[in-house]
This record gives structure tokens, sequence and C-alpha cells, in this order.
């Protein structure tokens, strides 16, 4: 019997697994100089979602090519002969979002659940290639919320990428209930998608190489003595405003990489956002394009008039919505109950 299995388990069944996007608002440190290294902000949002269905089976199927290859992973860490995963809702990929890892740790989590397994997703993320720069994925799949990761000793992924597994998921060094009244604007240019992959590790390597390290200082202040004590007070429109700021500070660190402080055309709508006085605060998640708008119920739908003039303004198209925050992890229910 394998070490995580439990005698007393149920039967094998059918789950349903359901999790939320991300909002990777940036970096505490991109500098060698700090002797800790990334440290990422980000909060986890209702929609859009990552909805699956795992049944066992005696090999891994799937229509939906990466979770075919999660599967197989997974099912190789649980000593489990295979799983049949049907994908019912997934997050656009590459727009900053976190799709690849609500993905990855949805199509484990299943399977585990499918076989009566403890997931231990914080565990094996590693393995299945996540968690490895920012913790913020692995936490809002655990629990949801606002989250501040303690990021890496200095020296990690600032050379060759290490292999899958060979890192630990950075541990939570904050975690807050976001307001249920808050709300965040998602504006999604259709543009291309946002780096990832090989060209994600060519330019985060670049940037680690060359970081001033007295932005990670500013970083640092803002973080301490602006964006804790907005959460942990509920006050939205000081939030805003401090995401913001440590947005357009780790773009400093990007802009030779992106084109910018923000990637274009990114900076003409976060511009015209900011302008708005429905957003408090504006800002790029991740690689983009997807951009953020910090606000709140009373103001959802002047904030979605405002993100659709910021698209009209810049001339691309695009999505907007307006979608609340989830205090929750992931969900994951037996198909039959």
């Amino acid at each position: 019997m394998p070490a995580d299995a439990d005698a007393s388990a149920p039967p094998a069944r059918a789950v349903t697994v359901e999790s939320g996007a991300r909002l990777h608002f940036g970096f505490g440190n991109l500098s060698l100089a700090h002797e800790r290294l990334y440290g990422a902000v980000g909060v986890t949002l209702a929609e859009p979602r990552v909805r699956l269905t795992v049944a066992p089976a005696d090999a891994v199927a799937s229509e939906h090519d990466a979770v075919e290859r999660y599967a197989a992973r997974a099912c190789d860490l649980l000593d489990v002969p295979g799983a049949r995963v049907t994908v019912e809702e997934e997050l656009p990929r590459h727009t900053g979002l976190g799709s690849g890892t609500q993905l990855a740790l949805a199509t484990l989590a299943g399977v585990a659940r499918a076989y009566g397994r403890d997931p231990a997703v914080r565990e094996r993320a590693p393995a299945l290639g996540r968690g490895g720069r920012s913790g913020v994925g692995v936490a809002a799949f655990e629990a949801g919320g606002f989250v501040l990761d303690a990021g890496h000793p200095t020296g990690r992924f600032t050379t060759d990428r290490p292999a899958d597994g060979d890192w630990r998921v950075p541990a939570v060094a904050a975690r807050h209930a976001v307001p249920d009244d808050w709300r965040f604007l998602l504006v999604e240019p259709a543009v291309g998608p946002g780096r990832s992959g090989d060209e994600e590790d060519t330019s985060i390597r670049r940037t680690v190489e060359d970081a001033d390290p007295a932005v990670a200082d500013r970083v640092a202040g803002v973080v301490q003595r602006r964006l804790l004590p907005a959460v942990a007070e509920g006050a939205a429109e000081r939030f805003g405003e401090a995401v913001a700021e440590v947005g357009r500070l780790n773009g400093a660190w990007f802009a030779d990489e992106q084109g910018g402080v923000y990637r274009p055309p990114v900076g003409d709508v976060v511009a015209a956002l900011d302008e708005d006085p429905a957003v408090y605060g504006a800002g790029q998640s991740s690689w983009g394009p997807t951009v953020y708008g910090v606000t709140d119920a009373a103001r959802a739908d002047a904030a979605r008039a405002a993100g659709e003039r910021a698209l009209a303004e810049t001339g691309v198209g695009g999505d907007v919505r307006v979608v609340g925050p989830r205090n929750r992890g992931a969900t994951i229910r037996r198909v039959d109950d």
C-alpha cells in the first residue's frame, strides 16, 4: 500500500474540482544583493475559474493535452493506474491569471481524491513544475484570499532552471481574507499571451542578474507600511493604491524585458483607468496582458464602464468583467454527492 494510502478510505469514485484564478501584483525582491529572492503578492478571485471532473480509470485519458500530461504525472506520484479527466471550465492561458498552476493542481487533487488519497498539493506541486518562483498560485488553491509569500533564499532560479521537483513552494508569510464587498476589474486586451516557459525563464534570469536592489527596499516599504495594513483593515482604496505602486516598482525591474513599465498596450489601459475615480488602483497581473483594477461593489458598474472606455481609447478589443474575491481554497466534491 502506498505511504499516503488510507486503508479506511472510501472506494474510488469520480470527483469534481473547482478553483479560482489569481492576480499576481508583483515580487518583493529581484536583486541578488538581498538574502531573500522573489516573495510574491497576489489575491484569489471568484472568477474566472477552473472546473474539471476526474474519474478513476485503467489509463490516463483527457482531450486536453496539458491536463493529460498533468494527470499522467499525478498518477505516477500517487501510484495509481490512471484517470479520465474532463475539463469543463478553464482559465485563459498565459494572460496573467495563473492558468497553469490552477489546472495542474486541480488535476492532481482530482486524481488523488478520486482514489481516496491526500493530494498534498504543496508538497507535490514542484513535481508538476509549479510553485517555483511564486507561491501565490499554490496558496490560492489551498486557502484563497490575499497572499504574501516568503520567497526563496537568494540563489534559486537565477541561472539554469532547476529540474521539476528540485525546489520547495515558498511558505506563506501573510494571508488575509479579502472583504466580501471588494471587487476586481479585469480588462483583458485582445493581444498576444504573456511570457511562459523558456522565454519567461530567460527574461527572469536576465532581470535578476541586473535588478537594482534599491527598488526592493522601496517595495518593502510599500508592502509593510501600506499594503498589509490596508488589507488587514479592509481599506479598498488604500489597498488599490498600494498594489498599483508595487506593480509600478516591479515594472521598473522588467522594463527592458517587456518594453516598458507595462507591456504594450497595457500601459495605455492602466493610464486610462488611473484617471477614473471608480478604480482605486490599476496594474498588470504577472506578464499580462490582463489589467486589474481594485474597486468595490458600490462602484462595480462604473468600474466596468471605465474598463470598456479604456479599451476603446487604446484602440484594441478585449473583454471586461468585474469579479469578487475568493476566500477559500479549491473545492472537491464527489460527483454523486
